[in-house]
């Protein structure tokens, strides 16, 4: 699937934001964890996107608020993507 470009870096932003700031600390835990599973860093930093984009999803359809457990659980899942965002 095609991602507009925008779209695509405004993800890469959060998890670059999230990483930078280890806000959530699991993001990086994460990103650490997939490039020694063999992953390169953009195909990690693009699987955590997956994440970051079905939370988005969750909470716009849910109305409900950002659920960091949920968010954690569906990292520590990768690289099985969230069922939001396939």
């Amino acid at each position: 699937m095609e991602i507009h470009p925008r779209i695509e870096n405004a993800i890469a932003q959060v998890v670059q934001q999230q990483i930078d700031t280890n806000d959530p600390p699991q993001v990086t835990a994460t990103l650490v964890r997939l490039v020694n599973e063999g992953y390169s860093d953009l195909q990690a930093r693009e699987l955590i996107g997956c994440v970051v984009v079905a939370e988005v999803f969750d909470v716009l359809k849910s109305g409900e608020a950002f659920d960091l457990e949920r968010y954690v659980a569906a990292l520590d899942r990768l690289p099985e993507l969230p069922e939001s965002s396939l």
